[in-house]
């Protein structure tokens, strides 16, 4: 059974920035697609970024776009989200998804496997 556990959330000021880690085990890394997704209390789950198989093809959602960046390690069997310039309004949970697809998704409902999240808390 695929398991997806996140790290690196925490609370930081506006302006700075968070590097999340999600390590995948139970199944084939290289098999899946991966996508960072956030949900805020209250609100939707937000699509925040993915990247496909091969790390060639990346999304990122409006709200971020320029600010983030993913990255996968198929060797360590972990995906990666570089946040900077952080905004209060980037406050939420973050979650880590894998999709067994080939390409990068923004659709949550393609994702088979979804972590617990780290959340992230950021003051003015």
């Amino acid at each position: 059974q695929v398991q997806l556990v996140e790290s690196g959330g925490g609370l930081v000021q506006a302006g700075g920035s968070l590097r999340l880690s999600c390590v995948f085990s139970g199944g084939t890394f290289s098999e899946h697609a991966m996508g960072w997704f956030r949900q805020a209390p209250g609100k939707e789950r937000e699509f925040v970024a993915s990247v496909s198989r091969s790390g060639m093809s990346i999304l990122y959602g409006n709200s971020v776009k320029g600010r983030v960046t993913i990255s996968r390690d198929n060797a360590r069997n972990t995906v990666y989200l570089q946040m900077n310039d952080l905004k209060p309004e980037d406050t939420a949970n973050y979650l880590c998804a894998a999709a067994i697809i080939y390409i990068a998704s923004a659709n949550r409902n393609e994702y088979d496997y979804w972590g617990q999240g780290t959340q992230v808390t950021v003051s003015s």
